[in-house]
């Protein structure tokens, strides 16, 4: 349940995104809007490599993931991946959850091994969550509005 929740918060700020604003950065080192909401619908495909492979070599991965100045290329690939994240959540188990895991690329070991639950929370979910919270000051530092996804934003109750 949390899972479709928080797809539907993802969506919302996704779609808040005006593409005029894709190229905006906050600082020379950071990544620009359109980068960083490719990354969060980008986060969506690890799930299947997470939950369902022992070992996850990302250098094998293939994802195209479309241009980063087009919006609606970012909304399709993030429609893409959340489905497949979610047939990949189908295929958990509560062993699943103990089995050790680990994120390769290449030989190199970026993750694990540990227990794929302690992945799904931090790499995946977590993940998530923090960079819709960097995408929310992006909005902001922009102008845009800002969806309500945990109750009334701040703009909202200014509006009152």
């Amino acid at each position: 349940m949390e899972f479709e929740n928080e797809v539907n918060s993802t969506r919302k700020l996704l779609h808040a995104i005006p593409e005029k604003d894709l190229g905006y950065k906050p600082a020379d080192i950071s990544w620009t809007m359109g980068e960083l909401a490719q990354h969060i619908a980008t986060i969506y495909y690890w799930y299947v490599g997470a939950l369902t492979e022992e070992v996850y070599d990302m250098a094998k991965a293939t994802l195209e993931r479309g241009d980063t100045n087009d919006i609606n290329a970012i909304l399709a690939l993030f429609e893409r991946n959340v489905e497949k994240a979610r047939a990949a959540l189908a295929t958990l188990t509560e062993q699943k959850l103990q089995d050790s895991w680990t994120m390769k690329v290449g030989e190199r070991t970026i993750l694990g091994p540990m227990p794929r639950g302690i992945v799904t929370r931090g790499f995946l979910f977590n993940h998530i969550y923090h960079h819709r919270g960097e995408l929310i000051v992006y909005l902001r530092a922009t102008g845009n509005k800002v969806p309500s996804i945990y109750g009334p934003t701040y703009e909202d109750s200014r509006s009152s």
